[in-house]
């Protein structure tokens, strides 16, 4: 009886082991596909290395998240971070961390690699073009961007704008300080855009961007001024709004991707189809209807869009 007692007990330990073990392998989900590259230097530019991230059993790329740093700074690591990951997951789409520094000179806070039409924005483009044969997704070559970034990296993010207009979904100014371009193009200014300020950030940057927005928004452009006031030149709340926004942003502008892998139509979208944020009073209303604004509004993507905005603007 006892050697029956034995064997019963032994039975179930190695049950429970099999089953803690085939658990264990089920909770481990694959990892997703990694691959670093860099560009040689570049008239303004010293270094640029760039890093891939695509999730798991991944089918045909949207579009891809470009994560950009502040000055000089490394955000090669963020195609790792598990928020992003998640949505690049959930929304189809491909991870880019970049790393640009400059060459030496003696105004380091103005940063030349941001003056994309110079080379850094080619030495982008051009590791998309490694990156699609490499991983074997040939969509990447020339899928659009939607270009998140921080302090220098928001500038980065404004100039691709204004350079190469057809290749953005959405982009975010984040707090940045130096820009190249005011007034930029019709096809730019048609890019929605959200420009964010910290209230407790230096004047110069604050004014900075207020004065950007302001020329282009008079000329229509579709974006917002988006202001937390508690915050200096810190990322903050930002993130979590540009989620939402470019989830929707996505929604509005995707067309069909082309069968051979071919680039993907974005549409155009109409500014009365969006909501008009007051700076000062910090409500919104539809566009449509709306009196033509005499100062300027925050023009906002969607009625979600709007009260995440409202929500930052108000620190409710």
């Amino acid at each position: 009886m006892r050697h029956l007692h034995f064997l019963h007990a032994a039975s179930r330990l190695l049950f429970f082991t099999c089953f803690i073990a085939f658990t264990f392998l089920q909770a481990q989900e694959p990892t997703g596909l990694t691959l670093d590259e860099a560009a040689a230097p570049g008239a303004n530019y010293d270094k640029a290395e760039f890093r891939l991230w695509l999730p798991a059993n991944a089918g045909p790329v949207r579009a891809v998240v470009v994560i950009v740093p502040g000055s000089n700074g490394d955000w090669r690591s963020q195609v790792a971070d598990a928020t992003w990951q998640k949505f690049a997951t959930e929304q189809h789409l491909a991870l880019v961390g970049c790393s640009i520094t400059d060459k030496r000179h003696d105004q380091s806070f103005i940063e030349e690699y941001v003056d994309v039409k110079r080379g850094s924005g080619q030495a982008l483009l051009d590791v998309m073009t490694t990156f699609a044969e490499k991983a074997k997704h040939p969509e990447l070559a020339t899928a659009p961007f939607l270009m998140w970034g921080m302090s220098a990296g928001g500038q980065f993010n404004y100039e691709f704008t204004a350079w190469k207009p057809e290749r953005v979904v959405a982009f975010v100014v984040n707090k940045g300080g130096i820009y190249y371009s005011a007034l930029t193009s019709k096809a730019a200014r048609a890019v929605p855009g959200i420009l964010f300020v910290g209230g407790k950030d230096l004047e110069f940057r604050t004014n900075t961007i207020a004065g950007l927005f302001a020329v282009n928004r008079r000329a229509g452009a579709l974006w917002a001024l988006a202001e937390e006031p508690s915050v200096g030149h810190v990322v903050g709340k930002s993130r979590d709004v540009t989620l939402l926004f470019f989830e929707d942003a996505l929604a509005r502008r995707l067309g069909e991707m082309q069968s051979n892998g071919g680039a993907t139509t974005l549409k155009a979208i109409d500014d009365k189809s969006g909501f008009l944020g007051d700076l000062k009073a910090k409500t919104f209303q539809p566009v449509a209807g709306a009196p033509a604004p005499t100062v300027p509004t925050a023009w906002l993507l969607s009625e979600r869009v709007a009260q995440a905005w409202l929500a930052m603007v108000t620190e409710k």
